[in-house]
């Protein structure tokens, strides 16, 4: 519980920056920047789907801390959580159109902006968390973010969403035929779809803020998402399932509005993403503390828990393969076998 008690600990700091001024969880007004000097105060406005005890959120917040340190103010971040500002489409197309500044979206919204994204969408692409940061992290990881800025978008750095696992209400997911005829909400996201529907479930496109009413009425049967959103979203209220497919690791992407980091000086520019590397690291040590503190809540709530066997997931990948095939010919196989190279290198070098 110590590890629990280190992220209360930060969602307090969380309360009293926002007392301080430095965060803002309300509608903001005017435009990004204030006055029409060099030395102008510019306004971030950051919004992300998940709520104010998500390690994602707590990562924001140090984000924040230090671009305005560093910035000695001349950069203002406010922080809005719990989808107000729109879901990760509707806040990626804000960052398009300059009406917003930040958003720290998953890969699959993304992919509807730039489909290559797809690739890490990829059912089994990752085998652990060390490899997917040694691939994100590096050449291929940055070849991505610099596919966003044709989309007026700027990708600073890769933060953790982590193994996306399955929730239901009607039964434990523990071989490929478990999942036939459930009703799963999956996010926006094409090859999230047709992976579902090979393993024979009915997946539903739906914004994550409709999803809790959804599973409480019986609209979908269950979700699929990391440990830590599960808990802290209350799914364990509405839902008697948790299944460790751990089916797709899911990163987030941060983003920034193409318009507003081109207006940035070169230091705030610099201050901006090294900061956003900086928290990111943070991110995915909270997260992957979260994930080990979060199942064991998610017991003592009741929940039926379950792992699911390599040899499960092995017959997984195989039913899901020929999506693979489908999905590889559209994104390009030359980019998808560039990813898949990548993690085998990863592997390798940290098997060494």
């Amino acid at each position: 519980m110590k590890k629990i008690f280190s992220l209360f600990v930060l969602a307090m700091m969380v309360l009293v920056l926002a007392a301080c001024g430095g965060g803002n969880d309300g509608a903001s007004e005017g435009s990004a920047t204030e006055g029409g000097d060099s030395g102008e105060t510019k306004t971030i406005r950051a919004g992300i789907g998940l709520n104010d005890s998500h390690p994602q959120y707590l990562a924001l917040l140090e984000w924040k801390k230090i671009v305005e340190e560093k910035t000695d103010g001349a950069i203002k971040v406010e922080t809005y959580h719990s989808s107000q500002l729109g879901d990760d489409r509707a806040m990626t197309e804000a960052l398009q159109l300059g009406s917003q500044e930040v958003t720290i979206p998953s890969t699959a919204p993304i992919a509807n902006f730039v489909p290559e994204y797809s690739v890490f969408d990829f059912p089994f692409l990752f085998p652990n968390e060390q490899v997917a940061d040694k691939v994100l992290d590096g050449e291929v990881g940055q070849k991505f973010l610099d596919k966003l800025e044709d989309q007026n978008l700027v990708g600073l750095a890769y933060w953790e969403n982590g193994f996306r696992d399955v929730t239901n209400s009607e039964r434990a997911i523990e071989t490929a035929s478990d999942f036939e005829g459930l009703k799963l909400r999956t996010m926006e996201n094409d090859l999230h779809l047709d992976a579902f529907k090979a393993l024979g479930a009915n997946p539903t496109p739906m914004a994550f803020g409709e999803l809790f009413t959804a599973m409480q009425q019986g609209t979908v049967d269950g979700q699929e998402n990391p440990i830590p959103t599960i808990y802290l979203q209350g799914f364990y209220e509405v839902q008697d399932y948790v299944s460790t497919t751990h089916h797709i690791y899911s990163p987030f992407v941060f983003l920034m509005s193409k318009e507003f980091f081109d207006g940035l000086t070169e230091e705030q520019q610099t201050i901006v993403t090294e900061a956003a590397v900086e928290a990111g690291a943070l991110n995915r040590e909270l997260n992957r503390e979260a994930v080990a503190e979060y199942a064991e809540e998610l017991k003592a709530e009741g929940m039926n828990y379950n792992d699911v066997t390599p040899e499960a997931r092995a017959e997984m990948v195989k039913i899901v393969q020929p999506v693979l095939d489908e999905y590889a010919e559209k994104i390009g196989k030359e980019t998808v076998q560039e990813v898949y190279d990548a993690v085998a290198e990863a592997e390798a070098e940290l098997a060494e």
